[in-house]
């Protein structure tokens, strides 16, 4: 897959971002992360931003595994396909 260099300014700081998405995958991303740091700014007017990142790396892991679990859980539960002819 063909990775691609994406500009994107997040709070106060310009970064090069390099991978596989597409521009509108990034922009998304882009968006979304400073939507989230200034809701938390907004909340908390005396945050930094490096405290406001780790609050937002810290959120986003916690979904991350909160889904991989329930993915994990539905895998598990799924029934077992049998191969053809056979019972597994």
């Amino acid at each position: 897959m063909q990775k691609r260099r994406y500009k994107a300014k997040i709070g106060e700081k310009n970064y090069i971002i390099v991978g596989p998405g597409s521009e509108e995958h990034m922009a998304a991303v882009t968006n979304y992360l400073n939507e989230q740091l200034a809701q938390l700014k907004r909340l908390s007017p005396g945050i930094t931003l490096e405290e406001a990142s780790v609050l937002l790396a810290f959120n986003a892991v916690s979904t991350f595994l909160k889904q991989d679990r329930v993915d994990s859980e539905d895998h598990a539960h799924a029934p077992k396909k049998h191969p053809v002819g056979g019972q597994a």
